[in-house]
Formats: C-alpha cells, sequence, structure tokens
C-alpha cells in the first residue's frame, strides 16, 4: 500500500482519498479511523416549518428524496435539506453511506436489515420505529461496512 500527502496552500479543509481495485475490510477500517479522527461535532443547517435547526450529524438516521426534496430523518422528526444527495456524500462523515439512488444511512443507527432477495431489504434503526429501503444493487456493501463498524475496523 502506497501513502502520499500532497499539501496545497490555501485548501479549506483537509480532504483524504483512497483509492483502491476493490472494498477490503482494511480499506474500510481505514475509512472509519480517519473519519473518526475529526472529533468536532458537525451539524447539518436543516428546516423545519419556518424554523431552522442546527442538528448533529450523529442524530440524523438518514436521508431521502421525496420529490424535488431532500429530507432528514431523526429518531422523531422530519426535516428538509438544502443540499442535494451528492452534496452530502461530500459533507456527511464516513458513517453514512449511499443505500439507494434515493438514500443516505446513518450506519451508526442501523438496527436490523430484514433482507428481500426479490426486492429491496428494509431497514430498522436504534431508538425509532423509522424504516427505510436499501436497493439489492447496494446491499451486499452495506453489510459489509456495518460489519466493519461492528467490529471496529
Amino acid at each position: 500500500m502506497k501513502v502520499k500527502i500532497e499539501i496545497q496552500e490555501g485548501l479549506e479543509e483537509a480532504e483524504v482519498v483512497i483509492r483502491c481495485g476493490q472494498l477490503t475490510d482494511t480499506i474500510v477500517g481505514l475509512q472509519n479511523y480517519i473519519s473518526r479522527q475529526d472529533s468536532g461535532k458537525r451539524c447539518l443547517s436543516l428546516m423545519g416549518g419556518e424554523t431552522e435547526y442546527f442538528v448533529p450529524t450523529e442524530q440524523i438516521y438518514f436521508f431521502e428524496t421525496e420529490g424535488r426534496e431532500i429530507r432528514a430523518h431523526t429518531a422523531d422528526k422530519i426535516f428538509t435539506c438544502a443540499y442535494k444527495l451528492y452534496e452530502l456524500e461530500e459533507l456527511l462523515p464516513g458513517g453514512f453511506m449511499r443505500i439507494s439512488k434515493s438514500t443516505i444511512v446513518n450506519l451508526d443507527v442501523v438496527y436490523s436489515i430484514t433482507r428481500n432477495l426479490t426486492a429491496s431489504s428494509i431497514i430498522e434503526f436504534i431508538g425509532s420505529s423509522k424504516k427505510t429501503m436499501v436497493s439489492r444493487s447496494y446491499y451486499k456493501l452495506l453489510v459489509e461496512r456495518l460489519k466493519a463498524r461492528r467490529m471496529g475496523l
């Protein structure tokens, strides 16, 4: 494995890019380790009606598109979000993962996955009755990432 550091003056935020031929436990472990190093609590600006809330990312269970709107779900609330899903993928810490064309999930709050071989599988969350769907094409990668996180890699 090669490690390379490039210094770019004027860069607002450090960025770590991992290039690999395939996703392995080692790569997922590196991503999780690096993500945990940013110990500052991140908040996202989300809207609830006419009120702007600053919600810590660890309280967000998942993001989903509904029509042209992006919704952020916590254990008991739903907010609207000004970001697009592709923008959220760039902003969110490594504990978040896209699980379908229209959904990004917080891996730290996934409680269970009910597998469906012919359609999308259902994800349930810790401390909430909310559910969302993981598409068949993302299912295997999701399970691998969850297992790696649970083992502390």
